[in-house]
């Protein structure tokens, strides 16, 4: 059942928080712009509900060997709770002079080119094959939640995050590797595999219709990469306290969380991924009763393998909008950290207000969040880090 408050209310509850993401952003620059040229129109087509598309990659797809500590266990913050994360918590952010480390004119001089460059790759390889777009979303997301925006996730050893099982599916390092290709060779040791990552993913939402925003570069590659540390990146099984206590320890807030997610509007996932909400959910013997009834007969439909691949958005696949958070309202988000968005008092305000205000104001509220997302950095990372010639490698190996 839709929540019956006014837009207008709940967009003062949340103003608070969306004030407050503002100022974490750090960069007055770094704002959702209308036009862009390298953006692309959004695309008209597949607007029906549980469309079957081609098979192709997932944004989403996990193995889940492990069991995560499913939503309907989290404590209930309704009623009062001394222990309840606090929105205002130490992290590594809160003395790091970002300013100084980033710029928008890092590489006006040194490599000019540079954003050219990385655009006219993303274009090239999403044109075709669209579905790298999320991909590469999911990537920068992967790289920025450990050690920061520092391309530890690039790097291709034994026992790196990349190599890690909670990394199988994660797809675009061969888009990343083409556009460091021609860097080197246009401005040799100067542009970081880490700023390549950031502005690609930039790119590719522009090109599925999504907000443009300025990036700051300046970050450095790091050279430790640790597979147990791509573990600690959520899989899509996790409560809400467990989300929120991540996007903290990251300077990161509860509106980030609901905005970043709204990345969901476009990619899929695994049907391996949601198959124990279909079935004997929590050994109730039914299915996840958080999840419509018709949207879950579809899903039994689809899902007969564990590796066929459904969309995260049920309703516009396609298309960079809002209408995930109106999927959440509905009971039809297909993960399980999806749909206790919506069933948790501390995150349900934010999805009603981004469901029922027009699209713009959710494109130019994950601009800003991925603008906080990308200058998450940890200075013993930076102060240690280097430019790396391959981005699957670091310098010493050579």
């Amino acid at each position: 059942m839709k929540c019956s408050i006014s837009f207008g209310f709940l967009l003062i509850l949340v103003l608070p928080l969306i004030l407050a993401s503002a100022q974490d952003g750090k960069y007055e620059r770094a704002a959702y712009h209308d036009n862009y040229e390298g953006a692309v129109q959004k695309d008209q087509d597949h607007e029906g509900q549980y469309q079957d598309q081609e098979k192709g990659p997932a944004k989403y797809d996990k193995n889940y060997e492990k069991e995560r500590m499913p939503a309907q266990n989290d404590q209930n913050y309704d009623q009062e709770d001394d222990h309840a994360p606090s929105m205002e918590i130490s992290t590594l952010l809160d003395n790091l002079p970002s300013d100084d480390l980033l710029s928008f004119g890092y590489y006006s001089k040194s490599c000019p080119k540079a954003e050219s460059i990385i655009n006219k790759h993303v274009t090239k390889w999403v044109e075709e094959d669209r579905t790298l777009a999320a991909s590469l979303l999911r990537l920068h997301f992967h790289d920025c939640a450990v050690h920061g925006c520092d391309g530890s996730i690039l790097l291709n050893h034994e026992g790196s995050e990349r190599t890690a099982e909670a990394s199988k599916s994660l797809r675009g390092f061969e888009v990343i590797d083409a556009i460091k290709a021609e860097m080197e060779k246009e401005c040799p040791r100067t542009v970081s595999c880490a700023d390549i990552l950031t502005a690609a993913s930039r790119d590719a939402t522009v090109l599925l219709g999504g907000p443009y925003w300025d990036v700051p570069y300046g970050r450095k590659d790091g050279k430790v990469s640790n597979d147990k540390d791509a573990e600690l990146v959520p899989m899509g099984r996790e409560n809400i306290t467990t989300l929120i206590e991540f996007y903290q320890s990251n300077g990161l807030n509860v509106l980030d969380l609901v905005v970043l997610s709204g990345a969901h509007t476009i990619g899929r996932a695994t049907c391996g991924s949601l198959q124990y909400r279909l079935y004997n959910y929590a050994g109730t013997g039914r299915q996840d009763e958080s999840l419509d009834y018709r949207y879950a007969n579809f899903l039994k439909r689809k899902c007969r393998w564990a590796s066929e691949y459904v969309d995260l958005d049920a309703t516009t696949p396609r298309t960079f909008d809002n209408v995930y958070y109106k999927n959440l309202q509905d009971k039809k988000g297909l993960l399980l950290t999806d749909q206790s968005l919506y069933s948790d008092s501390r995150t349900s305000p934010i999805v009603d207000v981004l469901a029922d205000a027009p699209s713009d104001f959710f494109n130019h509220q994950f601009a800003v969040s991925m603008t906080k997302l990308g200058n998450i950095l940890v200075p013993a990372v930076q102060d240690g880090g280097e430019i790396r010639t391959k981005c699957y490698s670091v310098n010493s190996n050579y």
